[in-house]
């Protein structure tokens, strides 16, 4: 089924809600790079032909589509958090700084937001409806979920490191790149913190821990 406006129909038959934003996350299950958040506004007018969540599309498609909803949408605001912010601060508080990024870069403020999952995130002050594949079933969750993605992709194939093939598997863990982190090791744009570098022997001890005595937002190496 093509995603729908009946979520963001729905939130605006309240009073105090003019404008619903959908808001989608990219790059979570990475082992490097960024993680990346798009929020969509639309002025609920027909969307591209073909939208639907990213996952169900190809690389061929989701690109020349997202050129599509850039120029379709109402507003489209991006934000990331970077890999070092991600080992600092843990994956929740990097995708809130990311997610309130894109928020603000919006041209007009929106008075809701549909969030794609079960974990909000985000927080107040922005009003959220959580809705499981929301990329799914959302026109704006859906645009946004494209949007993300082409983006993410795009920068990580920017990066060089051909051996890891990040422009394939945009720093997921593809055999490929699992061969070359054990070969070679983490790049400079590896998330340190995470658990794959406990089963590599030649560079665990390059494994950053965020100090649980000190709270989330401070990192420090420790045995």
């Amino acid at each position: 089924m093509a995603p729908t406006y009946d979520i963001e129909h729905l939130l605006l038959t309240q009073p105090s809600t003019r404008t619903v934003a959908g808001v989608d996350e990219v790059g979570r299950g990475a082992w490097a790079g960024p993680v990346t958040v798009c929020a969509v506004v639309t002025d609920l007018s027909e969307p591209p032909a073909g939208l639907t969540d990213s996952k169900q599309l190809s690389a061929a498609r989701r690109g020349p589509l997202a050129a599509e909803l850039a120029a379709w949408a109402a507003g489209v605001g991006f934000g990331e958090a970077t890999h070092d912010e991600i080992d600092a601060l843990g994956m929740t508080e990097a995708l809130r700084r990311a997610a309130r990024r894109a928020l603000e870069a919006l041209p007009v403020r929106p008075d809701a937001v549909i969030l794609d999952g079960k974990h909000d995130y985000i927080g107040a002050p922005w009003p959220v409806r959580l809705e499981v594949k929301g990329d799914a079933a959302s026109i704006s969750v859906a645009a946004a979920s494209v949007l993300a993605k082409v983006r993410r992709d795009a920068y990580m194939a920017t990066l060089g490191y051909e051996e890891y093939g990040f422009a394939d598997n945009a720093g997921y863990p593809s055999p490929q790149h699992q061969e070359a982190l054990a070969r070679l090791g983490p790049t400079p744009h590896h998330r340190l913190s995470w658990s794959y570098l406990d089963d590599l022997p030649d560079w665990r001890h390059l494994k950053l821990h965020r100090d649980p005595l000190v709270g989330e937002g401070q990192a420090s190496l420790f045995g």
